[in-house]
């Protein structure tokens, strides 16, 4: 059975989990939700690099996985390259803002980016933006979003305080007739209803959830049996814990434990 490690600084991770579970069914899925050090977006590239080499050497001490889902742009940007060096008998797949499809989509040419500012500022960002973006003609309108994790991982995805800050965040993006929007955090799709209402305009949201899992299923090949039903998926956590969140995304979670990584 294939083994897969996900991780991300929270709970935002787990829509990719949610996504992997639509199309594959024959693996144990471990997920660390590393809360004790979130959110990774306002970490040093430093800090950020050795959170992942921490977390990936205990799913192999632990797990012995056979692919790693680095379920968080932040930890992408800082930390795949050393990783995919490092363990290079990992199958290694990294998330990042989805802006190739977006400037497929986009009808106006206006694409909005929502993202950390870790993110923004990392260079597999600005070379992805600055080398689609003049492929076509289009404007993209970015915006760093900080405390938005922190406020997600708190549970009520509703919350004036969230509702607040997007409201600031996507007005210049609706005086500017933006359509499509990237979500550059996979955090940000438990809050797309509100974006999509405080845009009040049709709009196309793109994450990269559905693309990690087809991926996963393209390199993992035959350690998949694609007519398998049996699929486990555990968390663990490093620091405290929305339960809440997890029953809404995942209400077959294996079990839910605390660990300490070094």
């Amino acid at each position: 059975m294939l083994k897969v490690g996900v991780f991300d600084s929270g709970l935002g991770g787990l829509t990719v989990v949610q996504a992997m579970t639509k199309v594959i069914k024959d693996a144990e899925l471990f997920y660390i939700a590393d809360t004790i050090h979130a959110p990774y977006g306002e970490k040093t590239t430093e800090q950020i690099l050795q959170y992942s080499l921490d977390i990936t050497q205990y799913f192999i001490d632990k797990h012995q996985i056979d692919a790693l889902i680095i379920a968080c742009n932040t930890a992408t940007s800082a930390a795949i390259t050393t990783l995919r060096s490092t363990y290079p008998e990992l199958i290694i797949i990294g998330t990042e803002p989805g802006i190739k499809p977006a400037i497929e989509q986009t009808n106006t040419g206006k694409v909005g980016v929502l993202a950390t500012p870790a993110t923004l500022k990392g260079d597999k960002y600005q070379q992805l933006a600055s080398t689609l973006a003049i492929q076509k003609d289009v404007t993209l309108f970015e915006q760093a979003c900080p405390g938005l994790v922190e406020q997600i991982e708190k549970g009520d995805f509703h919350s004036i305080t969230i509702k607040t800050m997007l409201e600031k965040w996507l007005a210049p993006m609706r005086e500017n007739s933006v359509d499509t929007i990237v979500l550059g955090c996979t955090h940000y799709p438990l809050v797309s209803d509100i974006i999509q209402k405080v845009m009040s305009q049709k709009l196309n949201l793109i994450h990269t959830g559905d693309a990690i899992a087809q991926r996963l299923l393209t390199l993992a090949g035959d350690k998949i049996d694609s007519n398998a039903t049996v699929l486990k998926i555990s968390l663990y956590h490093t620091g405290k814990l929305q339960k809440d969140i997890v029953n809404i995304l995942l209400p077959n979670i294996y079990t839910i434990t605390h660990i300490k990584i070094s």
